[in-house]
């Protein structure tokens, strides 16, 4: 009595016949699926394709750096590190001074923590870019140096 959940070798999935022919015929393969477009449901949440940023607003935090297209990011997390090490020297005084009142302080140096982390988070599609042109650049160096290796051993071997 051998059943497919006790076999040590289980049968291929059914969708295996589809490719029965394709040695002699590649193209009799099925065209893969379609790229998800919109809305989709995974494990309970539901995502979306569209890449957008939400904005600090509309995850419920107050935004401390000014809004607009044309902020300086960099000077924006240099204030926002020089906030942020203020408060924590502030911490460690309410810490020892009156322990009973360090919750507001630890929000605050969470809400800070936020607004970094999403100023970070708007830099992600400019370190995706230059993360793919740095490694175009390296392919591009190696397929030279392939090149001239090969030059030099063809010019050994003559």
């Amino acid at each position: 009595m051998t059943t497919a959940t006790s076999s040590s070798y289980p049968p291929p999935p059914p969708y295996y016949r589809l490719y029965k022919d394709y040695e002699r015929d590649p193209a009799s393969a099925p065209d893969p699926p379609p790229p998800i477009q919109g809305a989709f449901p995974l494990f309970g949440a539901t995502y979306t394709t569209d890449v957008v940023l939400p904005t600090l607003e509309d995850q419920g935090v107050r935004q401390l750096y000014p809004k607009g297209p044309n902020i300086d990011i960099k000077k924006e997390l240099r204030s926002l590190n020089r906030e942020l090490q203020l408060h924590i020297l502030e911490l460690a005084d309410i810490l020892v001074e009156r322990p009973s009142q360090y919750a507001r302080k630890v929000e605050d140096i969470s809400l800070i923590f936020k607004n970094m982390h999403h100023l970070l988070n708007s830099l992600r599609p400019h370190q995706a870019r230059a993360t793919l042109i740095h490694i175009l650049e390296r392919q591009i160096q190696r397929r030279k140096q392939a090149v001239e290796d090969i030059k030099k051993t063809r010019w050994c071997f003559c």
